[in-house]
């Protein structure tokens, strides 16, 4: 156990310096938040790799065939041949990552609901206040230290499920929740703080948490773990997030 937990603190720490070193802009700056969605967009590049691989080579074997039985393709022919490449290579290129919707984050095992979570939080960034972007950035190292730590426990395990439901559902229900009130309201106080402040606050006490879950699973505190992810439910699911919720509703 004690190595888990010196994984997953190293993982914190290289998650951190990429962080810092993303916020200077350095050589190696990258637009994930977290090793796991960067794992999802490096398997899609290497995906439209081989794709345009196999485009080009049946282009090529298309005009040659054609060049055999024409006994050659001319001028035109060629210059076909190089527009069908371009548009091959071109189309290819340009499909992007699928962004994953809500209802999907929680399908799949431990490794895809992390890597789908993270895309799903770093296509929301840009609609939230800066305090709470940088909460959403930093997060990307938390959830790829809580996913080492739940792959090394039962799946079934009521606070495996609890804590996936904290990932897939809790945290993505703050975000959306707040997405839904109106810009221009964003800013104003209601019931002492303004939507922007509830958000940051929420998304802050929701990284708290997954840090302190992340830790407690390393020591092998699954039945404390229980206990206090169903008080967050309750804490989140019935305040905070809810608080946001009704908001957007009225709005």
């Amino acid at each position: 156990m004690s190595d888990l937990t010196t994984e997953s603190d190293r993982l914190i720490e290289q998650g951190r310096m990429l962080r810092d070193d993303n916020r200077t802009g350095g050589r190696h700056r990258r637009e994930s938040i977290g090793q796991r969605s960067a794992e999802i967009k490096s398997q899609h590049f290497v995906k439209k790799l081989v794709q345009i691989a196999i485009g080009v080579v049946g282009v090529l074997i298309a005009a040659g065939i054609a060049g055999a039985i024409l006994n050659g393709i001319g001028f035109w022919g060629v210059m076909l041949t190089v527009l069908t490449l371009a548009a091959v290579i071109g189309v290819v290129s340009a499909r992007k990552v699928k962004i994953p919707k809500r209802a999907e984050l929680t399908k799949g095992d431990v490794r895809e609901m992390v890597g789908k979570t993270e895309l799903w939080l770093e296509h929301q960034r840009l609609a939230l206040p800066p305090p709470a972007a940088k909460i959403v950035e930093d997060m990307g190292v938390q959830l790829d230290s809580l996913g080492l730590q739940l792959e090394t426990i039962d799946q079934t395990h009521p606070a495996a499920q609890e804590v996936r439901k904290l990932v897939g559902d809790i945290l993505p229900e703050t975000v959306d929740s707040y997405r839904k009130i109106p810009a221009h309201l964003r800013t104003e106080k209601n019931a002492g703080s303004s939507p922007d402040e509830q958000v940051t606050e929420s998304l802050g006490k929701i990284s708290k948490e997954i840090d302190s879950v992340t830790r407690q699973l390393a020591e092998g505190s699954l039945d404390d773990l229980a206990i206090k992810s169903r008080y967050l439910e309750y804490r989140y699911g019935e305040n905070e997030a809810t608080s946001l919720t009704d908001l957007s509703e009225k709005n």
